[in-house]
């Protein structure tokens, strides 16, 4: 049998399945049969490619794909909005680029900028300003920022502004806050990083019985969740299997 023909069965035998486990009309399967590369052609493009541009995790990915593709792309449409009309939220649009693309310098010097009359604490510009100076190597000043966040706004919740903290706060060297902070934000936390970052500085505090014991649990919640979760979470799974190992 040719690779050709060979392709072409195996095409129509994954485009007969997915018709059956979607629950398309079953006049699919006949087309799909009889049909061979036309016949796959014509389902992707009535059945499959419509519902998969609308889903949200196509929307992801594309942009994803976009990222890897030209990872300064949406830097420069924010810089180009920002030209055409320097607002505040242009200027925290090029800002939150700026932090994706690693333009940290950029960043903070935007955020600072749109810092300022009713936006002088707006808790969104605060965090992208602590993110940018934690990045810079700039802990203190991001523990500071966060401080100020924190009593400007104290209704303002955010587990990836707090994990932020409780890095901070780490890096600075106050490591009995850290563990404080680690051990209020690990449970309700939706990730692993939270829970293995706490692991790792329960391990360098000189209790490796609670480390492990956070490490096992980040292992058993990732055999039990989805595998898109695990994907998601693969760095902080290997770090727990490599503690562990």
């Amino acid at each position: 049998m040719s690779p050709i023909l060979l392709f072409s069965i195996l095409l129509q035998i994954a485009c007969a399945v997915h018709a059956v486990r979607t629950g398309r009309p079953l006049y699919w399967i006949f087309i799909l049969l009889i049909g061979s590369y036309i016949a796959v052609a014509i389902y992707l493009v009535a059945e499959v490619l419509p519902g998969v541009s609308d889903s949200r995790g196509a929307r992801r990915a594309v942009r994803s794909l976009h990222g890897r593709i030209d990872p300064e792309r949406g830097k420069r449409e924010a810089a180009r909005q920002l030209e055409l009309a320097d607002t505040k939220d242009n200027r925290r649009r090029l800002a939150e680029q700026s932090l994706a693309a690693g333009d940290y310098q950029q960043a903070a010097e935007l955020y600072r900028s749109a810092l300022s009359g009713i936006y002088a604490t707006d808790p969104h510009l605060m965090l992208g300003l602590a993110n940018a100076q934690f990045e810079l190597g700039l802990p203190q000043e991001a523990r500071t920022t966060l401080d100020e966040l924190i009593a400007a706004n104290p209704d303002f919740r955010s587990s990836e502004g707090h994990l932020l903290y409780a890095r901070a706060v780490e890096a600075v060297g106050d490591v009995a806050a850290a563990l404080h902070e680690y051990e209020a934000l690990t449970p309700g936390f939706s990730g692993e990083e939270a829970r293995v970052r706490h692991g790792l500085l329960l391990k360098r505090c000189g209790d490796p019985d609670a480390a492990a014991a956070l490490f096992r649990e980040t292992l058993k919640r990732a055999q039990h969740s989805p595998r898109y979760y695990r994907r998601e979470q693969r760095q902080w799974i290997a770090i727990a299997e490599r503690e562990l190992g």
